[in-house]
């Protein structure tokens, strides 16, 4: 017997909820505040009473205006159709400029998409996307840079909690014209990590008016080497893709980068130049799971290891692990140590296995839920996220 097809689940309306009052430091020039919102919870409600629920990496006040401006495009779409409705926003908006805050909006949107097809058809994202791939991935515990005497005791504590990989990033490596300090940045999180744990390292030459160039990332890398650091990200300013392909030629270490990029189209001449080893899309940004997943193919297709950069909420890590799925050889996920936005706001928190690794979700959707009485810590209408 032939069941009939899912008819149409139509839009009915998209809130937003940003987040703010323990925003996480992120090593910033221009230090976030607590109270600063640079992320945003995207809730989109249906006529079948399905609420799908994404995250975006900006202010939230973009993320609001954004929804507003794109509604004439949403209104009325069926919910089920994800990749279709996501391409018809961004096609439809090339002259407002691409990359920006309406892509980071689509974003959200798309994430929220794809959680809905999954309710309605009762599987994982993962399964959607094709398959299965992984059940599990690990976890890097992502670290903001420390003084030396104070980068071990950091790392040790998150050691302690089960995490078998580490990336440190920003403060003051880089950014104290040291050398010497630098390497004692390195050195002691190589110790506190053990000599069996994986160990990145981000300088976070993204951050405004970087101060070093070519030879210092050249050398840096020489350095970190000597440490067996498992990938150099963001050494060189993002647009500097001439220095990039020349340091991926000649350092010692694979060169991460990419997630100040959004839309597949920006990633290709990454790509075709050979400018990374790996390549770090942010589903929170570059345009969600639709964009992210045609952008981390096309990396494979050119030998690209791709690993996901949506860190900043636990949406975000929710879909990079459907991601983690969905796609093979991805072993490793970001995952911010400490942020409330992580930890605080889904009724079950992740929770690591006995060797370090996250269990993928496996129930319909995202496969998490977010808690209303949690968001009310960060949000001051949670409400708006959830079925009437």
């Amino acid at each position: 017997m032939t069941k009939a097809a899912l008819p149409p689940i139509r839009i009915t309306r998209i809130e937003v909820a940003p987040l703010f009052g323990e925003s996480p430091k992120g090593g910033w020039s221009a230090e976030i505040k607590p109270e600063d919102s640079i992320h945003a919870l995207i809730a989109v409600h249906t006529d079948a009473g399905l609420v799908g629920h994404g995250s975006v990496f900006t202010d939230g006040r973009l993320v609001q205006a954004g929804v507003q401006v794109l509604e004439p495009l949403w209104r009325g779409e069926n919910a089920l159709e994800p990749e279709r409705v996501s391409e018809k926003l961004h096609q439809n908006t090339f002259w407002m400029g691409r990359g920006g805050t309406l892509t980071h909006t689509i974003s959200g949107i798309d994430i929220a998409l794809w959680d809905i097809l999954g309710q309605a058809t009762g599987m994982p994202v993962g399964r959607l996307l094709g398959g299965t791939y992984a059940t599990r991935v690990l976890p890097y515990c992502s670290l903001l840079m420390e003084e030396p005497a104070l980068m071990g005791e950091v790392v040790a504590q998150y050691r302690a909690q089960g995490f078998r990989a580490f990336k440190i990033g920003w403060g003051p490596f880089g950014r104290r014209d040291s050398y010497a300090n630098d390497e004692a940045i390195i050195r002691a999180a190589r110790d506190a990590a053990g000599p069996n744990n994986k160990l990145f390292v981000d300088p976070g030459a993204s951050d405004a008016n970087w101060p070093n160039g070519l030879k210092w990332a050249l050398r840096t890398a020489d350095m970190l080497a000597n440490y067996d650091i498992g990938w150099f990200e963001e050494a060189l300013r993002p647009d500097a893709i001439d220095d990039f392909c020349h340091l991926r030629r000649h350092s010692p270490v694979p060169i991460a980068g990419g997630e100040v990029l959004t839309r597949r189209q920006a990633f290709l001449p990454w790509l075709q130049r050979g400018a990374f080893d790996i390549i770090q899309p942010d589903v929170t940004k570059c345009g969600g799971i639709s964009e992210q997943r045609r952008i981390a193919w096309m990396a494979d297709d050119f030998g690209v290891k791709y690993v996901g950069h949506g860190w900043n909420t636990a949406l975000g890590l929710a879909a990079d692990l459907q991601l983690a799925a969905a796609l093979p050889n991805v072993d490793l996920v970001e995952y911010i140590g400490g942020s409330p936005y992580v930890d605080g706001i889904l009724e079950t928190p992740f929770v690591l296995d006995s060797e370090g690794y996250l269990p993928i979700p496996e129930s319909p959707g995202l496969g998490v839920h977010l808690s209303r009485e949690k968001l009310a810590r960060f949000t001051p209408d949670p409400g708006v996220l959830f079925a009437s």
